[in-house]
């Protein structure tokens, strides 16, 4: 299924659903190193023509993976992260010796993510590949993590021996699990541990009817709105919530969280951009409202867990 692939595998095809209306990359500049500059400044968000301090953003999708380090240092990235005004941000990359890097420069910021991807190549064959186990467990074994994911599944395949394995050492550890997957595939999860808490990345994709339909099955569900903008529309510096979202964002104040999607080096320019157009649609809603999908939910349900851990 399509929207099972990496983003970046499938072009523009699969890029232009979800980007319409507020893409807007950073043009001209030479390479990702150059375009820091021009996002130099992170201007505070105007309110009633008044300034004010941004809202803070809990990122629930990025990733740092080897094509991102190779080209932007971590020092870079975190000052991206930091300029866009992240409070924390959940990260996973291929491989994990990204999320390491990312982490070891920026522990107060980086909640680390163990994707079971050792490169790009490994999203549509991990499913089957029983060394992902070995190399998921040798990794857990020595470094901490908030989830296992964000991983590629869909439909029946979530009956398979590795993924079952992985919600498996998700409810050993107590760690949840970041699922790219269908509706299917998140009650096949389900049904294999009832208690998991799993994050449905892009929202599934789905509709905000089919979403909240989900939300209202599953307690231990929540969703991140990565790389989709169908939930709003910003014009200039106003931001207008679709009717539908809004309805379950009302309803489920508590289940949803923004993210980026850093699929390429090229989406980090875009870290700042996000946090920003994130900021207008969510002053479309209630203030309590906002904040909790702009980093609350975000915050309780991992920042708190890894702090807890630490002590």
């Amino acid at each position: 299924m399509a929207h099972l692939k990496e983003h970046g595998a499938s072009g523009a095809a699969q890029d232009a659903p979800c980007a319409s209306g507020r893409r807007r990359w950073l043009s001209g500049a030479a390479g990702l190193l150059g375009g820091l500059a021009a996002t130099a400044a992170l201007p505070a968000v105007a309110q009633s023509g008044t300034a004010s301090p941004a809202m803070p953003i809990f990122d629930a999708h990025l990733h740092y993976s080897h094509d991102a380090w190779e080209r932007l240092p971590p020092k870079d990235a975190v000052a991206l992260m930091r300029r866009a005004g992240l409070r924390r941000a959940m990260v996973s990359s291929s491989s994990d010796d990204g999320t390491q890097k990312l982490h070891a420069e920026a522990p107060d910021m980086v909640l680390p993510v163990l994707r079971p991807y050792r490169t790009r190549g490994e999203i549509g064959t991990w499913l089957r590949d029983q060394t992902v186990i070995a190399h998921l467990e040798a990794r857990l074994a020595r470094h901490r993590y908030v989830a296992i994911g964000e991983y590629h599944v869909s439909g029946e395949d979530a009956d398979l021996p590795v993924v079952r394995r992985v919600v498996q050492m998700a409810r050993e550890r107590k760690l949840a699990l970041h699922s790219h997957s269908d509706a299917d595939a998140v009650e096949r999860q389900f049904k294999q541990d009832p208690g998991a808490r799993i994050l449905w990345a892009h929202s599934g994709f789905d509709t905000p009817s089919n979403v909240r339909a989900m939300l209202r099955r599953h307690r231990n569900l929540w969703c991140d709105l990565a790389f989709r903008s169908d939930h709003a529309i910003v014009d200039g510096q106003r931001g207008q919530v679709e009717p539908g979202w809004r309805e379950a964002f009302l309803e489920f104040p508590d289940r949803f969280m923004v993210g980026t999607d850093t699929f390429t080096p090229e989406r980090w320019f875009y870290v700042v951009e996000h946090a920003q157009w994130s900021r207008m649609w969510l002053a479309d809603l209630p203030r309590e409202v906002a904040e909790a999908i702009a980093w609350r939910n975000g915050d309780r349900l991992f920042s708190q867990a890894w702090a807890a851990g630490l002590r």
